[in-house]
């Protein structure tokens, strides 16, 4: 279960896009072959900290600190954050310091390069992006139609991060699923060296190539990625929520570091970077607490548990209850507190989706709102995600856009903040 929650609302669908890590890469087409020779060279991006409780840490350009944020979530009594807590916590200290320095110029505006122009590459790349966009249309419809409200560059960047991380994603969820390898994964990542380095092997990657020379985008989120599908390739069972967090980041909380920059933070904002990262990661665990509760017997069918053993043995249920597939009083409690965890996740998310570019916000309160609804479908189907599967309708779907465009329309904070109290 990797599915990879990129602020979009789309189940996973087959996609042929990844034959070639299971047979090889193919020759390069003489179209990407132009693209590789002519492509600009890309400057790459390159996390030992303490424990702490809400204790602040790092500083910015304007020194606001924030607490961590899993600790907060997932120890409301303040124990002392995990490894992997703070793992993470490092990863995104070091792209609010990237933002910081190439997104907001003096002006607090959008710093985009301008496109690098070669004979013969404008009319190539803007084939890739509409093919990017084509892919995003089929596979993430709602999604889709929310990109359509952004800058131009905005929308085409984020069409080409969201094909990246389907591509990804397919490679362990996928058809072709059954042979993929580490090595595969190893060949995948040195691909994706290549393509922060402006040599694309396809005309997606190009996509790709161009977006990260032209906004702040670090390399660390996408072999992040990467390695959260080295883990779903190994193991099957996370002991604690500490492990589940690290992996819940991997396949999800990056997408939303890789896409803060292209989002874009308000020009009015007063809340500082790291804060609004710290949100964007907030969403996308939230999203993936969301795919795991809603897929609890769908994983099981395939031998897998994403759920913290220690916290199924205190209520006093085992993996035996869950491939049983039978809903009891225990699994009700035990349900109710990970629903709990995961509308936390989402609470803090809707901080931060304030402080983004007005252009960026309707969509990502949109997808915020109808994945969170998908908890809400889960009690409705008496916590029985073993056999019924949670969704939303298309009926609600629709009334939800109305009031996300009412919540787009709130204006970012006008004093200073780090959108978390300690």
């Amino acid at each position: 279960m990797s599915s990879v929650a990129m602020f979009w609302v789309a189940s996973a669908s087959t996609d042929p896009i990844n034959n070639m890590l299971c047979n090889g890469f193919p020759d390069q087409s003489s179209s990407t072959r132009a693209l590789t020779k002519q492509a600009p060279k890309l400057k790459r991006g390159r996390r030992n900290g303490v424990y702490l409780k809400y204790s602040c840490l790092g500083s910015s350009e304007r020194s606001y600190g924030f607490p961590i944020l899993s600790s907060l979530v997932a120890n409301p009594a303040g124990e002392i954050a995990g490894p992997s807590e703070q793992k993470v916590y490092n990863v995104v200290l070091k792209q609010a310091a990237l933002v910081n320095k190439q997104l907001r110029s003096a002006d607090h505006a959008l710093d985009v390069k301008p496109d690098l122009v070669f004979p013969g590459t404008l009319s190539l790349l803007s084939e890739a992006y509409d093919r990017c966009g084509e892919v995003c249309a089929e596979y993430a419809k709602t999604f889709y139609l929310g990109t359509m409200l952004m800058t131009l560059e905005r929308r085409k960047a984020i069409w080409a991060i969201y094909v990246w991380c389907r591509r990804t994603d397919e490679l362990v969820d996928g058809p072709n699923a059954s042979h993929i390898t580490p090595t595969a994964l190893d060949r995948w990542e040195a691909r994706l060296e290549d393509v922060f380095q402006g040599r694309p092997y396809d005309m997606l990657d190009a996509a790709l190539s161009d977006t990260v020379n032209r906004f702040p985008v670090d390399i660390q989120p996408f072999k992040d990625m990467i390695e959260g599908m080295r883990m779903d390739l190994r193991k099957s069972r996370y002991m604690n929520f500490d492990e589940l967090y690290l992996y819940c980041y991997y396949v999800a909380g990056t997408v939303g570091l890789m896409s803060v920059p292209v989002m874009g933070i308000s020009p009015e904002s007063k809340a500082s970077t790291e804060s609004v990262y710290n949100a964007a990661l907030a969403l996308g665990i939230a999203n993936q607490l969301t795919n795991i509760l809603r897929d609890v017997g769908e994983d099981a069918r395939r031998g897998r548990v994403y759920l913290p053993q220690d916290e199924l043995a205190q209520a006093g249920l085992s993996d035996e209850d869950i491939f049983a597939g039978k809903v009891t009083d225990k699994w009700r409690i035990f349900m109710k507190s990970q629903i709990k965890r995961a509308r936390m996740f989402f609470d803090q998310a809707e901080k931060g989706v304030t402080e983004l570019s007005a252009a960026s916000r309707w969509p990502v309160w949109a997808s915020l709102l109808l994945y969170r609804k998908i908890l809400d479908e889960i009690e409705v189907n008496d916590y029985n995600n073993f056999t019924k599967r949670a969704y939303v309708g298309k009926a609600k779907k629709i009334m939800a856009l109305p009031v996300a465009y009412a919540r787009s329309m709130i204006q970012p904070s006008r004093t200073s903040s780090s959108l978390v109290e300690a």
